[in-house]
């Protein structure tokens, strides 16, 4: 492949010592146009050799900004190559025809680095391009994601909410947008009421739509259930939202707890799925983990859940925590953490009184301090989805 020669623009008065310098600056790669006339360069020309005496000092600023030029001079006190030097051309060279071979390396070195300097700048104005296209699909993506976040908002029940006379609040607080965590509870008629605890794997818009999933098959089989055997409802809600996990093939799976309270004998049919931190039971000044395994729900094929049930005193307040708020404690090891906040489960009564003592005060929780914290552009992002529910009961009235 023959590549086009470097044209060199030779600016000097017509006479032999332009035609000398021309003559040494033709070589291999590079071929000569000769002038005295600024405005009669060829437009592909890659560099000018300019002598000191031809061009006016008016014109030396032009030349700067066209092409790289190199200054010629047959003096170092040529008041012109200082000129030409303080506008800032590329280089001058004294007595160029004693110094051929030098003078031909100064003008490749000086084309090498105008191609350099031009291919800079098209890759910033391609990076450029690129910030402003990725700035606006960014931008889109976050109206998308608030969109998201305040219809899964929707989705969630009224807080605090009275069922009978058991009383649910919760916290719920995701990473960013979007979150895995959800949560649901519903009164059946007026001895049941349902609830449930889920944290998906993952957070953002894949895992926020499955807890969409949660909430059509939670009142989907809320509904077709007939009151009877409340012990069986959980194990089996969960053996068929398993089922359905699988079925969908998205990847997804969830740690539940979901229970069922009978307000007429207070008793609490449970099944749970890998919750974690395990449930926590507060009464008559103690505090339990409520007992009982199973497997992570949309996992594993063909699993069976079981069928747990506690007695509810008079007075207790069970709390449910997602695996996000152990990013909030002290403490090295998983169970030094769990330790921490059982310690701060059993002295809390209240969910802003164990959010303030997690720290967490500063974390927006209100629809108003939601939609001031997505509008900031400093917005703090929490580690992961954090969610946090509070059931208590049975001292309240309707």
């Amino acid at each position: 492949m023959v590549h086009a020669k470097h044209l060199i623009a030779v600016i000097d008065e017509p006479g032999q010592e332009r035609d000398a310098l021309a003559e040494a600056v033709t070589c291999d790669g590079m071929s000569v146009f000769a002038t005295d006339d600024i405005a009669m360069l060829p437009r592909r020309t890659a560099l000018i050799v300019a002598h000191a005496r031809a061009v006016p000092r008016q014109n030396w600023s032009q030349l700067a900004r066209r092409l790289p030029t190199l200054v010629v001079s047959d003096s170092r006190q040529d008041a012109d190559l200082i000129k030409a030097v303080d506008v800032g051309l590329v280089d001058y060279i004294v007595h160029p025809l004693r110094h051929t071979e030098l003078l031909r390396r100064m003008i490749r070195k000086a084309i090498e680095l105008h191609q350099l300097s031009e291919e800079r700048e098209r890759d910033r104005e391609r990076l450029t391009e690129l910030n402003e296209s990725l700035e606006t699909h960014l931008a889109l993506l976050r109206m998308d994601q608030q969109s998201g976040s305040h219809i899964q908002r929707r989705l969630l029940p009224s807080r605090p909410k009275m069922l009978n006379d058991v009383s649910f609040d919760y916290w719920f607080a995701p990473s960013l947008y979007l979150s895995g965590d959800f949560l649901d509870y519903q009164a059946y008629n007026e001895r049941y009421s349902a609830f449930y605890f889920a944290d998906v794997s993952g957070h953002g818009a894949s895992s926020a739509f499955v807890t969409v999933l949660l909430k059509y098959l939670c009142n989907r089989w809320l509904s077709e259930w007939d009151g009877e055997h409340p012990e069986t409802l959980a194990p089996n809600w969960l053996a068929a939202l398993n089922r359905e996990l699988q079925g969908t093939d998205i990847g997804k799976h969830a740690t539940l707890f979901v229970g069922i309270i009978d307000h007429e004998t207070h008793y609490l049919h449970y099944s749970l799925g890998a919750q974690l931190p395990m449930p926590l039971l507060v009464a008559e000044g103690t505090l339990q983990r409520l007992p009982g395994e199973g497997m992570p729900v949309g996992l594993f094929p063909d699993v069976e859940y079981p069928a747990l049930g506690w007695p509810l005193p008079p007075d207790f307040r069970l709390w449910l925590c997602s695996d996000g708020v152990l990013e909030c404690l002290p403490g090295v090891t998983l169970d030094a953490r769990l330790k921490e906040l059982e310690q701060l489960a059993s002295t809390s009564v209240s969910l802003e009184q164990l959010r303030e003592r997690l720290a967490l005060g500063h974390v927006a929780c209100s629809k108003e301090e939601v939609a001031k914290a997505e509008a900031s552009a400093d917005r703090d992002a929490l580690p992961d989805d954090l969610t946090i529910m509070m059931v208590s009961g049975f001292g309240h009235a309707d």
